[in-house]
């Protein structure tokens, strides 16, 4: 798992490292800034959430439970997690592509409920320099982190063990896999980046804006559930430590996982088993529909009740 988080690091961020420097050099028009200056209505509003996650019990066994929750809107945020518009593996491009226009009708919902929403395609940052949704990220005041952050958070051995899908050979599911080259320059179309919308891939800017707009609440989607939505500066893993209520979207998510591989069940079993393993060592998981809708009236304020 080490050597394929080595391998992503280095496919799909080091090229874009040198634009991102080099674009940094230049300031936003006065037109730019204002907009990535907008301040973000914080509304009422509590979304109606059912988080599942997986105990120990006093036998030792492993025990899946559910729990209604209700959650401030204002004080919620989306990071989809690197759905791009392509990929080396062409059946993980294609469950993408399936997902895209799924997760764009939850985060549309989500965004009119008042939650913050931030795209994070890794490796991508140049395709956005010139919008206000990247500087409104750059442009945050700098808010100082409880724990040093990490470039990629590692499995932790005394928290979590081994996780259940063998990728150590090959994650691709392709029935010839093609060589682990680029194939992909932005986020994926479907999904649209508007309103008060932030756009990073840095853990630095992230947390700057989560705590500048007073998130409690962070649900990750997007792929792969392995290993970028946990390993990333802005993953789960970062985000536990970082003392955030984490949650994943599971239904908006895909492993990168070969079935000819340990434990040798389909690709969707291997995704699932993905999603128990952070059930049980991470975070809750949520379905997607959880982020549509608001506790009937929470959303009136107190002169607007009748």
């Amino acid at each position: 798992m080490r050597i394929h988080a080595l391998l992503l690091i280095t496919l799909f961020t080091t090229p874009l490292i040198g634009a991102d420097k080099k674009t940094d050099q230049h300031s936003p028009s006065e037109a730019l800034k204002a907009e990535a200056l907008a301040k973000r209505p914080r509304v009422p509003g509590r979304l109606a959430v059912t988080l599942r996650d997986r105990k120990k019990t006093s036998a030792g066994q492993i025990q899946e439970r559910t729990r209604r929750v209700e959650w401030n809107a204002a004080e919620t945020a989306v990071i989809i997690c690197d759905m791009w518009n392509g990929h080396y593996c062409l059946l993980a491009a294609q469950r993408v592509d399936a997902m895209a226009p799924r997760m764009n009708r939850v985060i549309t919902a989500a965004r009119a409920h008042g939650v913050l929403i931030i795209h994070a395609p890794s490796g991508c940052m140049d395709v956005y320099e010139k919008t206000a949704h990247r500087w409104r990220m750059k442009l945050a005041p700098v808010s100082k982190t409880p724990i040093p952050l990490m470039g990629w958070c590692y499995r932790d051995p005394q928290r979590e063990p081994e996780l259940p899908v063998d990728v150590s050979k090959q994650p691709c599911d392709d029935p010839v896999v093609g060589k682990a080259v680029r194939r992909f320059s932005k986020q994926h179309d479907a999904i649209k980046i508007t309103g008060f919308d932030g756009v990073s891939h840095n853990g630095q800017e992230i947390f700057n804006v989560l705590k500048r707009e007073g998130i409690r609440n962070v649900v990750l989607m997007g792929v792969h559930t392995n290993m970028c939505v946990l390993g990333r500066p802005f993953g789960i893993r970062q985000m536990v430590r970082l003392g955030f209520n984490v949650a994943l979207a599971r239904d908006l998510t895909d492993a990168m996982y070969d079935p000819r591989e340990a434990p040798f069940v389909s690709h969707t079993r291997g995704t699932e088993l993905v999603v128990e393993h952070i059930e049980t060592y991470w975070c809750a998981s949520l379905l997607g529909r959880d982020l549509t809708r608001v506790v009937p009236g929470s959303a009136d304020t107190k002169s607007s009740k009748k």
